[in-house]
C-alpha cells in the first residue's frame, strides 16, 4: 500500500467534444506533490520505497508518486499515503495538513471527489547527530 498503484485504470470524463482519461499514476503524482509541500513532511514512503527513491534521485529520476496508493473510480478517489515526519512537529497536525493538501489538489487539479485519505506515519526524521562541526565528547 506504500507504493503507487501499478494498475492502469483511469478516470474517464466524456463530453460532447470528446473523452478525457486520467490514469491512476497521474492522480498519485498529484497527491505526492501535494503531500511533499506540507511543512513537517520529511519524505514519502516506507523503508524499501525510500531506499528505491534514493537510488532514483541519484540518477535524477524522482518518483513523485512514491508512498502514494490511489483507488480511482469514475467520479471519486480514495488515497493512502505513507510519510516520514520531521521531529519535533505535531504528528496529528502534519497528518491533517497532508490530508487537506491532497484533497484540495486532487479536487482542484484532477476534478474528482476525494472520499478518504488515509495517512500512515511510519517514521520520524531526527536531525543527524554526526554533524561535522560538533566537538567530540571525548578526546
Amino acid at each position: 500500500m506504500a507504493n503507487t498503484t501499478a494498475t492502469t485504470s483511469s478516470a474517464p470524463t466524456e463530453t460532447a467534444l470528446g473523452k478525457t482519461v486520467i490514469n491512476d499514476a497521474v492522480v498519485a503524482k498529484v497527491a505526492g506533490i501535494a503531500a511533499r509541500e506540507v511543512p513537517g513532511v520529511y519524505a514519502l514512503g516506507g523503508g524499501a520505497a525510500r531506499a528505491l527513491g534514493a537510488l532514483r534521485e541519484a540518477i535524477n529520476a524522482t518518483d513523485l508518486g512514491q508512498g502514494i496508493s490511489v483507488e480511482v473510480g469514475e467520479k471519486q478517489v480514495a488515497a493512502d499515503v505513507t510519510i516520514v515526519a520531521e521531529y519535533p512537529v505535531s504528528l496529528q497536525k502534519v497528518a491533517a495538513d497532508v490530508r487537506a493538501s491532497i484533497v484540495q489538489a486532487i479536487e482542484r487539479i484532477v476534478g474528482l471527489e476525494v472520499t478518504e485519505v488515509n495517512v500512515t506515519i511510519n517514521d520520524v526524521h531526527v536531525p543527524s547527530d554526526d554533524d561535522e562541526n560538533q566537538e567530540a565528547r571525548v578526546q
